[in-house]
């Protein structure tokens, strides 16, 4: 699955919209490492447990791959929050990578600030393979955090 296909979303009227705000989900788009987080991810669907469908999965070879324009442009098509995940520092399979996205990241939601974008809809979380748990808790959390702070509108607003 792309970038693409995993936040587009098709245009509603002012009506349909009115209509979907009282049944509105936030839609979150989650950046998963392949070795570690997208394996917790795939244990929790194994072993069953449930947390929200509001979280499409886009699996990456590492969370060093996970460029900040990836996450801008997630917010520019209409994602209301960001999940980006990967391995615990220093058990990465590429050795250096989520240090990289560490420290670009932790930039990088300053950055949001000042585009107006709160921090809070954007999260960084390190799960393991083995972390199925953690999984369900980290897109449960996000799915609450993102909810109370309700659509992303920085964008729609401006007609982007």
């Amino acid at each position: 699955m792309s970038l693409e296909q995993a936040v587009e979303a098709p245009q509603k009227t002012a009506a349909e919209a009115a209509e979907v705000a009282e049944d509105w989900r936030p839609k979150i788009l989650a950046f998963t490492c392949n070795w570690c987080t997208y394996a917790g991810a795939d244990l929790a669907g194994l072993n069953r447990m449930n947390y929200p469908a509001d979280v499409r999965l886009l699996r990456l070879p590492c969370s060093g791959r996970v460029n900040p324009q990836f996450v801008l442009h997630a917010f520019q098509k209409g994602c209301d929050g960001v999940l980006v995940c990967g391995c615990h520092p220093g058990d990465c399979h590429y050795s250096t990578g989520n240090y990289f996205t560490r420290r670009r990241m932790l930039l990088y939601r300053r950055y949001l600030e000042y585009l107006g974008i709160e921090p809070e809809r954007f999260q960084i979380r390190w799960i393991s393979g083995s972390e199925a748990g953690k999984f369900r808790d980290t897109v449960v959390d996000a799915c609450e955090a993102v909810a109370k702070l309700g659509p992303n509108t920085k964008y729609r607003e401006e007609g982007r």
